[in-house]
């Protein structure tokens, strides 16, 4: 049996156990600046054998969020290397998820007001399930419908495609370990993989090779500037949030990345599941679980829902490499201990996950009681 809490080797990266911080937005930098705080929260949380920031847009468009920290900009690099210096310090090993939110996005947070960017003008249907979250007319910070997008030009791809590969050096420059492009959970990547929003007539659309041609060349790009070894991609096959629907080929499309992937050696996947449409807890089963790792020789890490008992099950049948944790890690920065020895986690304060200030992002206590 492998521990979940031996060291691991990921693409040359060396982690000290086999648990995944994985990428939760919190919305404390309303400046789009990684800060002092910022550092503060993540090296808390260091023995995570592995950190995946919350989602960072690589431009001003990318941006669904109030309060998320960028990396298009010096300052912003200036600031993320706070970040990744005082997690090195603690001992721990730290990946930026690139993030771009496509149609998932309102004016307000677009530059010069415009509509937000999708592959095609499709629509965020209403759902209180599908809102982004801006400055709202009052001055306070809340949720509202994002507004209708309008399509990339083909031109306006590539640039994109740059702008990740950007975004990725910019990483390296800050003193990550690597990056993890976010194609998952109903933002801009998925908005091209899914028939549902793409309806595009250019390279970019209509078969499946084409709806995966962003991906992989973003993928490709950002090989090309930082290596493989330091490239990392979030998935979510079987996924629903934010008017995901679902699409007959969506398991042979996500098959036909994992393949794609795994040729180009990078260092992991990371699958997330969100659960299902009709409220079961697990979209991806062991069965698909066997499929990925079957198709994707590198690392392959699964967040969603986990425990410590279902990850030592999946690490043992060789299904996964990696576990990842969200929301355990908010209220537990002493997470990877607990789990080791078996003590009762704290449970978030849901009214804290988004905006504020140090309360119920940095105060909360190690399993005896003391200051993280």
């Amino acid at each position: 049996m492998t521990s979940l809490f031996t060291p691991y080797s990921m693409a040359g990266t060396p982690l000290a156990n086999r648990i995944v911080m994985a990428p939760m937005t919190r919305s404390r930098n309303p400046d789009c600046i990684a800060n002092a705080l910022t550092a503060q929260y993540y090296a808390q949380r260091a023995s995570a054998g592995l950190i995946v920031t919350e989602g960072t847009p690589v431009t001003p468009s990318g941006q669904g969020y109030v309060g998320v920290p960028g990396i298009w900009s010096q300052a912003q690099v200036a600031g993320w290397k706070l970040v990744t210096d005082a997690v090195h310090a603690a001992g721990g090993r730290i990946f930026a998820q690139l993030w771009h939110v496509g149609r998932m996005s309102h004016s307000s947070l677009q530059p010069d007001g415009g509509a937000p960017l999708s592959a095609s003008a499709v629509p965020v249907a209403d759902s209180p399930y599908s809102q982004c979250f801006i400055n709202l007319p009052d001055g306070s910070a809340g949720r509202a419908a994002p507004t209708p997008p309008r399509a990339l030009e083909t031109a306006e791809v590539e640039q994109l495609v740059q702008a990740f590969a950007d975004a990725a050096a910019n990483a390296i420059a800050a003193g990550f370990d690597g990056v993890e492009i976010h194609a998952a959970n109903g933002y801009l990547f998925e908005q091209f993989l899914n028939p549902n929003v793409n309806q595009r007539s250019d390279r970019y659309g209509g078969s499946r090779e084409n709806r995966a041609r962003f991906t992989l060349e973003v993928v490709d790009a950002a090989i090309a500037r930082i290596g493989a070894d330091k490239v990392g991609i979030r998935l979510a096959p079987n996924g629903f949030v934010f008017d995901m629907r679902p699409y007959e080929d969506n398991e042979a499309t996500y098959l036909y990345l994992a393949g794609e992937l795994g040729a180009r050696n990078i260092a992991y996947l990371h699958l997330s599941d969100n659960g299902t449409a009709d409220g079961q807890p697990h979209a991806i089963d062991e069965a698909l679980l066997a499929k990925f790792r079957a198709t994707f020789s590198p690392t392959l890490i699964l967040a969603g829902k986990m425990t410590g008992e279902r990850a030592q099950r999946l690490v043992d049948a060789g299904l996964i490499d990696l576990a990842g944790f969200g929301q355990p890690f908010i209220s537990n920065p002493d997470l990877v201990r607990r789990l080791r020895e078996g003590l009762a986690l704290t449970e978030p304060d849901r009214d804290t996950y988004y905006g504020g200030d140090a309360h119920g992002y940095t105060d909360y206590p190690l399993a005896d009681g003391s200051p993280a």
